[in-house]
């Protein structure tokens, strides 16, 4: 009887002392918070439109047939 007593004190110590490390370890994995950071907007370029680039490069690339960027844009 003395010998399950001390058995049973044994088991009751060992679950208190587990119940008391559990937060301890838990507030160990937490993750911190991350904050989200604006992303920077990206350059729109010459700021022209299509329009305005198809009808700019039809009147640069006159006389220049398909050369780099006006390729395409001598037919009219």
């Amino acid at each position: 009887m003395i010998k399950l007593n001390k058995f049973l004190i044994a088991c009751l110590c060992l679950g208190v002392a587990s119940l008391a490390t559990t937060p301890v370890h838990a507030a160990k994995k937490k993750k911190a918070k991350t904050t989200r950071t604006a992303k920077p907007k990206m350059d729109q370029g010459s700021g022209e439109t299509t329009k305005e680039r198809e009808r700019r490069l039809l009147r640069e690339c006159r006389g220049r047939p398909n050369a780099g960027a006006c390729e395409g844009f001598t037919r009219g």
